[in-house]
C-alpha cells in the first residue's frame, strides 16, 4: 500500500465516522458494521498495518472512502455537508488535542477501562459507548473547538444517542490522529488533492 493509499484510508476513517455522526443524530439509527468497525479502531493501539486498524479491510469505511471521493471531486451534489463540517472538524479539532500530552494520559488510561469492558460487554453495548462517550466529554468536549452535532432533536436529547455520537466522534478523532501519524495535513487536501484521489478511487475498486 502506498503512503497516499494509507493517508487515504485514514480519511475514510475520519469521513466515516462523521457520516454514521450525521445517521444517528437525523435518524437514531447508525450501520452497525461500520460502527463496530470504527469502535474497534478506537483500540487498536498498536495495529501491524494501517488496514489492521480497520480491521484489515476497506469495506466497512467503505462510505467514508465514498464521501472522500466526493469531496476530492468537488462533487458538491454528492457530499453530505454536515458530514463534511464534522470530518473537518475533527481534524481540527486533533490538532488542538495533540497540544494537550496531559488529556492524552487521560483518554489513554480510559481506554484501557473500556477494553475491559468491551470484553465483558461486546462492543457496541449501551455500557462501552456510555464509558466512550463519557471520555470524549470529560477531554475533547473541554477544548477550544466543539463541534456542535445538528439533527433531530427528539434522538438528540436521548442520552444513548448522545452517548454513541460521542463515541463516533473519538472514533474519528482516533482516524484523525492516525491521518496526522501518516503524514497527513491540511494543505495536502488542496495540493495533494489529485494523488490522494487516484488512491482512493485504487482502494475502492481493489
Amino acid at each position: 500500500m502506498t503512503g497516499y493509499e494509507e493517508q487515504a484510508l485514514a480519511l475514510g476513517g475520519i469521513f466515516e465516522a462523521a457520516i454514521q455522526v450525521d445517521k444517528l443524530a437525523r435518524s437514531g439509527q447508525y450501520a452497525e458494521g461500520p460502527a463496530a468497525c470504527l469502535v474497534q479502531s478506537i483500540l487498536e493501539r498498536s495495529p501491524a498495518t494501517t488496514l489492521d486498524v480497520y480491521g484489515g479491510s476497506h469495506h466497512q469505511i467503505r462510505g467514508g472512502l465514498q464521501a472522500l471521493e466526493a469531496m476530492l471531486e468537488r462533487d458538491t451534489a454528492a457530499l453530505q455537508r454536515d458530514a463534511l463540517r464534522y470530518a473537518m472538524n475533527l481534524i481540527a479539532l486533533e490538532r488542538q488535542l495533540d497540544k494537550r500530552p496531559d488529556m492524552l494520559e487521560v483518554l489513554g488510561r480510559r481506554l484501557q477501562q473500556v477494553e475491559n469492558q468491551v470484553s465483558h460487554f461486546g462492543l457496541l453495548h449501551d455500557n462501552v459507548m456510555a464509558a466512550l462517550g463519557g471520555a470524549y466529554q470529560d477531554t475533547l468536549s473541554t477544548l477550544r473547538l466543539r463541534i456542535q452535532v445538528h439533527g433531530d432533536m427528539r434522538h438528540l436529547q436521548q442520552p444513548d444517542i448522545a452517548n454513541r455520537i460521542r463515541a463516533l466522534l473519538l472514533a474519528g478523532i482516533r482516524s484523525a490522529r492516525l491521518w496526522r501519524q501518516l503524514g497527513g495535513h491540511r494543505w495536502q487536501l488542496l495540493l495533494s488533492r489529485r494523488k490522494l484521489l487516484e488512491a482512493v478511487r485504487t482502494i475502492l475498486n481493489g
